[in-house]
């Protein structure tokens, strides 16, 4: 076997691979978008978070379309040595690495910007709604559990929430799970 006749092979295994997760993507999507219901039965209550935050079903699809797209010109044009096919594969891969890059800068740039942004909304929320609304409890219960932080920015952004005039007391995950979890002990647990 040659070495173009190898690159073919491989070029048309990858885009069959990403062709096929495309098509899962699209379907997953599809799925949920038609029948919400039976995918939180099945997948419980991580994928209900994550819908109520997100929703999914609709990025999926998208995301799936596109590589649905990207798969097939990749696989149909190395197989039929189709420079159009192939031209048209190496101009979508190229306009995604555009933006993928454009993204990226943005984000560096607006980091500061969204930073300022996500606190002056979360710590208002979560004053105002953790302890109260249980759905957001739960988010933000698992998501601090997860990445091991308490709150946006520390304890205090607890203060004053229906949770701590309830319990006097702030979330677990902000005393590495040592109880009461008063001001004392979040403030020298180092969870931020």
């Amino acid at each position: 076997m040659g070495f173009f006749t190898f690159i073919k092979v491989m070029m048309i295994l990858f885009n069959l691979a990403i062709f096929l997760g495309g098509g899962t993507l699209l379907g997953v999507g599809i799925w949920v978008t038609v029948d919400g219901q039976s995918f939180l039965d099945i997948f419980g209550a991580v994928s209900s978070s994550v819908l109520q935050v997100v929703n999914v079903s609709y990025f999926l699809i998208v995301i799936g379309a596109i590589l649905l797209v990207i798969g097939f010109l990749g696989c149909c044009g190395a197989q039929k040595e189709s420079k159009c096919l192939l031209m048209m594969f190496f101009s979508v891969v190229l306009i995604i690495f555009i933006a993928e890059i454009a993204a990226a800068v943005v984000a560096l740039v607006y980091t500061g910007l969204a930073e300022t942004l996500l606190t002056a909304v979360v710590t208002p929320l979560l004053r105002e709604k953790y302890g109260a609304d249980k759905s957001l409890t739960h988010i933000w219960n698992v998501t601090m559990r997860e990445i091991d932080c308490c709150g946006l920015n520390n304890y205090t952004d607890f203060t004053g929430s229906p949770w701590y005039n309830e319990y006097k007391t702030y979330p677990e995950s902000c005393c590495k799970d040592l109880q009461p979890c008063n001001e004392t002990l979040a403030a020298h647990s180092n969870v931020s």
